[in-house]
């Protein structure tokens, strides 16, 4: 049976005040969550160290980018040396807004995986499709595409795959339970079936069991509701 994976992701958001408040306020709260559940924090690099040493021994955390490289000059990137040494655990890769503002391509998600995992991280990376695309019904021929290049060559077994249709993040719009099933069900008629995967898309407390539910859905990128700490504890416990 594959572990369920719920992270949060931060995006650009608190300074290290409203880290440090969140990780005081967390670890007061009395919570339980399924014992094959894994659950962290995706948090803005500045705040890496912040976190880690405030942080329940549970939590894990994650980096919300890494370098393909391992050191040299190249100004403003973080290497997997640099996360490691703070306890980082999973790094978040390809996300859709690093695909559209920064312009990551397939490519560049896939030389940050092999790096990342060369290194004992473990690559959360995103795949989705844009509105257009959905409308033109061409979710599995793009998704299809990002998996194929995104993870050749990969160690399917040290790598996590999050389905993040673009149109649903951020919006208030989330697939249906139905439509999420059939994408992560597609990724793993061809990849394997013991890949995790993750749906993220204006996932919150009141609508992720129910995607967890879904056979081929194994956790959640969780974004807005994963700010505060009563939201981010109804995504974990059991």
């Amino acid at each position: 049976m594959r572990k369920k994976i719920i992270i949060g992701n931060w995006k650009m958001n608190k300074d290290k005040k409203e880290t440090e408040n969140f990780l005081n306020e967390i670890s007061k709260k009395k919570f339980e969550t399924d014992k094959d559940t894994i659950y962290g924090i995706a948090v803005p690099s500045i705040n890496i160290e912040t976190f880690s040493l405030l942080k329940t021994n549970e939590m894990k955390i994650s980096s919300q980018d890494i370098s393909q490289f391992d050191s040299g000059a190249y100004t403003g990137e973080i290497s997997s040396s640099m996360l490691k040494s703070f306890g980082v655990t999973y790094v978040v890769i390809g996300h859709s807004e690093r695909r559209a503002y920064h312009f990551e391509t397939n490519k560049t998600v896939n030389l940050k995986a092999v790096n990342a995992i060369k290194n004992g991280l473990v690559p959360i990376i995103c795949v989705g499709e844009t509105l257009d695309e959905y409308e033109n019904k061409q979710s599995k021929e793009v998704v299809g595409k990002q998996i194929k290049e995104s993870l050749k060559g990969l160690d399917l077994s040290k790598i996590v795959v999050a389905y993040e249709p673009v149109w649903a993040i951020g919006t208030g719009k989330t697939a249906t339970f139905e439509y999420a099933q059939e994408i992560c069900e597609f990724i793993h008629s061809i990849t394997s079936k013991e890949l995790l995967i993750q749906y993220g898309g204006s996932v919150n407390g009141s609508n992720i069991k129910d995607l967890l539910n879904q056979p081929d859905i194994d956790g959640a990128l969780v974004g807005g509701a994963s700010l505060e700490v009563d939201s981010f504890i109804s995504l974990i416990s059991k």
